[in-house]
């Protein structure tokens, strides 16, 4: 009755006074009625609510063409243009706002470590909090599902995916020397201090399409906008020292880190005594720089890196009496820049440049090699937000890669290899959202390299559905494409790009402080390049007939909530690879993938003792090696890897901390694997020797002091 009552009462109303009658009914995609919606001209008065039906009438005495707007919590602003006199019994459906906050997100294949990213499993405070990681980044990232502990190596292994397969960005720009220059058998450590960063994505499979020349992983690295204060940082350690400092003037900020690493007081104290001799143990001087100018509308940033280090070291071979001498000194400088603008009506302008200089001056036996990388990488993208639901990324880049390498012997003959490389990337990539409940990502790359001749598409998709509010399911599929090494190149440009195909499923559930994470996947490989010498050689036969594939499942578990002061998270990997690559001799497990890989990391503050403790295992089931006396390929496995660590940071004052590491504190008797003779004895066997971590455990003791202006902050994130 009260509806007929207000239907005669606007009649009378339009009839009497002239005025218009706009009317209709709202409902959501799933045609249920929207009550409650704000309905109204724009830049008028006139409107109405709707009832509980989603029904709606009122009168305007605006006359033409009018905008028609609803508004309505949780949905997307409706609006209409028309003349008044046709605004009348509207069926109107309204859309599900996307919520970036609570909606879904696209995850498979990648882990984020940052403050602000609901999608994080690790904080940049956990990346050097991890006990046995000692500040290293990539230490830290091995406790995660994915990656291989290959303990003479120390790189990033991936999912059945040799070290050389993952590729390094800092603020979107190519790293081409990521990892310190060592000797063969001794861990490398990255190049990078934790505290300029201020968040890590670790794709492990299905990566943007932005990012190329990886087969099977990327690692991204963000430098701070703008920080939050100046302060200084004294470190004195047991290996060295170190200083840094933060300065800011207004919108503008420089930050400066220095470091002298020497192990030679410590080899003094505690020698190595497993097949190695330190003539002179390593050292090294390093330093790095952040510059940022934050404009209202950008942000320019300049970092660069420099590290020189040298060793002298002597190492035990079976096919020698005495021990080999090795000699290795090292320069790499890093310049990068980059600028962001963002432009009226959501267009952003993205551009940047990067360049490295390596240079690794080594001498074996009484040989000299020189080897001279040089590297560039200039890139430029444009991002368009044409509505909460569709975002639109393109660009390109280009990389320039110059390598030189120089052989002596000490009767005075000479061979020198060399290549260059001009390689164009193309992308562009989409992120459309359809509702809270179910995104995609779909984009493509285009690579041309000038030293191969080849041209290369690769498209790339992952898809995402939220089935509940606290968990998601994944899928991801792309096409993945990377130069042979230089190794390679140097001696061959007649080769093709090896490439991967990911296929990803994966699920995600995240709970206050809670985040469990599984996720299958399928890699397969074709055109891997073959050689037939045990090392490539000017004179070897490549070829692009090698293949394989890796399957497996990434388990990742975290809870900070449930015990008070108590943070831990632990990792599985099942891995299943076989290729057929290098100099293999038919498709076998290579000897950096364990079947299986398992991690245990945990962090308590003791608020009593001022303390924070933790401690992290680490295990790694045998990995397979070739025994020459058998006839079957690389089919023995070596005894597992154990590593337990500790730590424990103590607060003298709020700005003072002693702290104290120790790495494999059991003293697991580790085996990275066996080194055969070349010819066989009298007996027609091939001896073999072990080859042992040049020490079972590393002891690490630090202080560190933090000058700032709130007289609060330390360097407890930094350990």
């Amino acid at each position: 009755m009260k509806s007929v009552v207000t239907l005669i009462t606007l009649f009378i109303a339009t009839t009497i006074m002239g005025q218009n009658v706009i009317s209709g009914s709202i409902t959501d995609t799933n045609s249920l009625p929207i009550a409650g919606a704000n309905v109204y001209l724009e830049g008028t008065y006139d409107g109405a609510s709707t009832d509980a039906e989603g029904n709606f009438i009122f009168t305007t005495s605006e006359t033409g063409t009018q905008n028609l707007i609803v508004s309505m919590l949780s949905f997307e602003t409706y609006m209409q243009a028309g003349d008044v006199s046709y605004l009348k019994d509207l069926n109107i459906t309204m859309r599900e706002a996307v919520n970036q906050l609570s909606g879904v997100t696209l995850t498979a294949g990648t882990f984020e470590a940052g403050d602000n990213s609901k999608a994080s499993v690790l904080k940049p405070l956990d990346i050097v909090t991890t006990a046995g990681a000692a500040g290293d980044f990539v230490a830290a990232l091995r406790t995660l599902p994915g990656t291989t502990t290959v303990n003479e190596d120390g790189r990033l292994f991936v999912r059945g995916g040799a070290a050389g397969e993952t590729q390094v960005f800092i603020d979107g720009l190519r790293v081409f020397q990521p990892f310190n220059a060592t000797a063969n058998n001794i861990p490398t450590r990255g190049r990078f201090s934790p505290f300029l960063f201020k968040g890590i994505t670790f794709s492990t499979g299905g990566y943007s399409a932005e990012y190329g020349q990886a087969l099977s992983s990327v690692l991204l690295l963000n430098t701070t906008d703008v920080p939050d204060q100046e302060k200084t940082d004294i470190s004195i350690m047991s290996v060295g020292g170190g200083v840094g400092h933060t300065e800011i003037w207004g919108d503008q900020s420089l930050s400066v880190n220095t470091s002298y690493i020497n192990l030679a007081p410590y080899e003094a104290l505690i020698p190595s005594d497993q097949g190695v001799q330190w003539n002179r143990p390593y050292e090294s001087i390093a330093g790095e720089a952040v510059f940022r100018s934050k404009g209202e509308k950008s942000m320019f940033k300049l970092y660069t890196g420099f590290n020189h280090a040298n060793l002298d070291i002597a190492q035990e071979d079976i096919n020698f009496d005495e021990y080999i001498d090795f000699k290795l000194k090292n320069n790499n400088l890093y310049f990068n820049s980059s600028y962001k603008h963002f432009f009226d009506k959501e267009w952003t302008l993205t551009t940047g440049g990067s360049i490295s200089v390596d240079k690794n001056d080594i001498g074996l036996l009484e040989n000299t090699i020189d080897i001279r990388e040089t590297g560039s990488h200039l890139k430029a993208k444009i991002g368009k937000s044409f509505s909460n639901r569709f975002q639109l990324n393109f660009g390109a880049e280009y990389f320039i890669t110059d390598y030189e390498e120089t052989f002596s012997t000490a009767d005075g003959f000479t061979f020198d290899s060399a290549y260059t490389d001009n390689l164009f990337g193309a992308f562009t990539e989409a992120d459309i959202f359809f509702s809270n409940k179910f995104a995609m990502k779909v984009g493509a790359r285009l690579e041309r390299s000038s030293v191969m001749n080849t041209l290369t598409v690769s498209p790339r998709a992952s898809l995402a559905y939220k089935s509940g509010e606290k968990g998601q399911f994944s899928l991801a599929y792309g096409d993945f494409y990377q130069n042979p090494l230089s190794e390679v190149l140097r001696y061959d440009q007649s080769l093709e790009s090896e490439k991967t195909s990911h296929y990803i499923l994966n699920y995600q559930y995240l709970d206050n402080g809670k985040t469990f994470r599984a996720e299958a996947y399928y890699k397969n490989y074709d055109n891997l390049v073959k050689f037939n010498t045990e090392m490539p050689q000017f004179d070897s036969n490549y070829s692009n007939n090698g293949d394989g594939y890796a399957t497996g499942l990434d388990i990742f578990w975290r809870d900070n909530k449930s015990i008070k002061n108590l943070d831990y998270w632990i990792s599985y990997s099942y891995l299943d690879t076989e290729r057929d690559y290098r100099n293999f001799m038919e498709r076998a497990t290579p000897n950096f993938a364990p079947k299986h890989s398992f991690s245990l990391v945990t962090k308590y503050f003791i608020t009593d003792w001022r303390s924070q403790v933790g401690f992290s295992y680490n295990y790694g089931s045998g990995r397979p090696y070739d025994n020459p006396n058998t006839a079957e390929f690389l089919a023995e496995k070596t005894r597992s890897y154990n590593n337990l660590s500790v730590n424990w940071a103590y607060l003298i004052s709020q700005q003072k901390i002693l702290y104290v590491s120790v790495s494999n504190i059991a003293g697991f008797k580790n085996v990275n694997g066996y080194q055969y003779a070349n010819t066989p004895n009298a007996a027609g066997n091939f001896d073999r020797r072990t080859i042992s971590p040049a020490a079972d455990s590393f002891f690490f003791v630090g202080f560190f002091w933090t000058i700032s202006q709130d007289n609060k902050s330390n360097q407890l994130d930094n350990l």
